[in-house]
């Protein structure tokens, strides 16, 4: 039942003086406790009783924990069982997210990083034992940055106007997540290079367990995720451990094929104990490194690429790992086989998938980092750039983009070319292999509603670039310039979303027509929207792929003469 919050106590005896001053402010406070008319709501889980905010319509239940601890001695190592509490554990305030190099977690009241960050929040309807979809959230930011209670990844509108269940966690990110010690630890830190994706295992894990509870099925939990939220989403899906507790996934923006090797990954560790001044014999007191050292040492390791983004590498279907040294390692164990290379994985064979990714994801980059040269580039500097960052299939890449495109500027050629090697092409790549399964269907869509907002310093639109997508599917178009009380440093990623999105009379209708089809997926495996076309599933003969705007349409193998190039490409 709802719970409106009172103050009350005993009074010690008074004289008259002391009567009429505490009387006064007795006053006050009685009249403070009527106006607060804030309203609770308790769940009983596996571990004990959680009070949530109940608001018209929703319940929320933040900073929940769904693991153990994981500093001093489990640092590296798979979070131990959670502890079951007595009384009730208020689960009203987002929990710490995972250390990290920057604030970059953009929360509302979020608290400082911390080891111990294995927390999940929950949006419902209501915590009414109904069995509704569960969509499960994993958030962006590579593998090293980012949390699961960013204002605009906000689940609260989806839940509410869907009648879903909205999960999102914190897990593990960055160094400590993925530095793998198998090779220095033996069979006790055999698992140490993946803790990042076992914290989401455990996730859902804890979801299966308990999310009946707030008003959510078990048996019917969707995965999807955003850029590393996508990468992290595309191991899940090749993750055996993981398997029995979802049942389909959307991979968006974030095309994870292949994941760093061991080979890569057992040399990541020898480089981060030499800069910690560490030799191989001395890797246990990595146990007792402050943490704040371990992140100052991961972020000395990160080797950002020269002149350029690593184009060759993800097209090469690598992953998009601009997360650096710090990645999903295949350790042959935990993450036994690429996610999608050769194939698809057989252990989901028979879950349905949605891929896809935005018409021109780098404008987000050339945004963010500011890179006005993209937009001032001459044909020539464009092959020059190209030429170092793709080698020798430069040339061939350049002459179909020119042909296909021949009234381009050099930078719009440079924003397409980027963006098909680092998401779209590896997306088809996924698309591909799941429909060779002869499983479950696999969905592919563009999101290419264009946004009106103009970078600033130039006359470009930012047209439809990286993440703007998080704001239509969650439908919070309206929610992300929020400021974070004061905060410029968490309110910077808010107010970047906010701007991104424009100011267009047809946004309202781009967001209801994605946040449909998300949440029909989640509950029947098949996306669609009232009104618009019905979404085929993908296929190497027709390649039907939904482009999603106000008015949506389903176009066959668009961009064909690109797509066809990059599969000729020698080597």
């Amino acid at each position: 039942m709802p719970v409106t919050t009172s103050h009350n106590g005993s009074a010690p005896l008074l004289n008259r003086r002391s009567f009429l001053a505490q009387g006064s402010m007795a006053t006050a406070a009685i009249a403070f406790a009527q106006a607060d008319t804030t309203e609770y709501t308790e769940v009983k889980t596996a571990y004990g009783r959680l009070r949530g905010l109940r608001q018209p319509g929703l319940v929320t239940f933040k900073g929940i924990p769904y693991a153990g601890r994981v500093s001093g001695a489990n640092r590296f190592k798979a979070a131990p069982p959670l502890k079951p509490w007595t009384g009730v554990k208020d689960a009203l305030q987002l929990g710490a997210p995972s250390w990290q190099p920057t604030k970059s977690y953009f929360g509302i009241n979020e608290p400082s990083p911390d080891e111990n960050c294995l927390v999940l929040n929950i949006w419902s309807p209501a915590a009414d034992g109904r069995k509704r979809p569960v969509m499960f959230y994993n958030h962006g930011g590579g593998f090293y940055k980012g949390s699961g209670g960013a204002l605009y990844q906000d689940g609260g509108n989806l839940a509410r106007a869907h009648d879903v269940v909205v999960v999102a966690t914190n897990h593990r990110l960055g160094l400590l997540g993925y530095l793998f010690l198998g090779d220095l630890g033996g069979e006790e830190y055999a698992a140490s290079a993946n803790q990042g994706l076992l914290d989401i295992r455990d996730g859902l894990q804890w979801v299966h367990e308990n999310i009946e509870a707030f008003g959510g099925d078990p048996d019917n939990v969707m995965v999807f995720g955003e850029s590393g939220g996508g990468l992290k989403t595309s191991c899940i899906y090749a993750l055996p451990s993981a398997a029995k507790y979802f049942h389909k996934t959307s991979i968006e923006s974030g095309p994870g094929v292949r994941m760093m090797t061991r080979d890569a990954a057992a040399e990541t560790a020898l480089r981060t104990l030499h800069e910690l001044g560490l030799n191989k014999s001395e890797w246990r007191k990595l146990l007792d490194v402050p943490v704040d050292k371990l992140v100052a040492a991961q972020v000395a390791l990160e080797q950002p690429p020269s002149g350029g983004f690593p184009l060759a590498d993800t097209l090469a279907g690598n992953g998009w790992r601009l997360s650096g040294n710090f990645s999903a390692v295949v350790d042959g164990s935990v993450l036994p086989h690429d996610p999608f290379h050769p194939e698809a994985p057989a252990v989901s064979k028979n879950k349905p998938l949605m891929v896809g990714s935005n018409r021109d994801e780098t404008m987000f980059i050339w945004f963010q980092s500011k890179s006005d040269e993209v937009f001032k580039m001459t044909d020539e500097k464009l092959k020059a750039r190209l030429h170092q960052e793709l080698g020798a299939k430069a040339e061939t890449i350049y002459a179909a983009y020119r042909k296909a495109r021949p009234n381009a500027s050099a930078g719009d050629l440079y924003t397409a070319i980027s963006t098909a090697c680092m998401f779209w092409y590896p997306g088809i790549t996924i698309a591909e292999r799941k429909y060779a399964q002869r499983g479950a269907p696999v969905y592919m869509y563009l999101f290419v509603h264009e946004s009106n907002f103009i970078i600033p310093g130039t006359n470009r639109s930012i047209g439809v670039p990286h993440a703007v997508e998080i704001l239509y599917k969650l439908d919070n178009i309206h929610a992300s310039g929020e400021k974070s009380h004061g905060d410029r440093e968490r309110s910077f990623s808010n107010d970047v979303m906010d701007a991104m999105v424009g100011t267009d009379p047809d946004r309202q209708k781009v967001a209801t027509n994605m946040s449909e089809m998300w949440t029909a997926f989640a509950r029947t495996g098949v996306p669609k929207a009232t009104g618009q076309p019905a979404w085929p599933a993908y296929t190497t003969q027709t390649r039907a792929t939904m482009q999603i705007d106000a008015v949506c349409k389903i176009v066959n193998d668009p961009f064909g003469q690109e797509r066809s190039m990059f599969e000729n490409l020698p080597g």
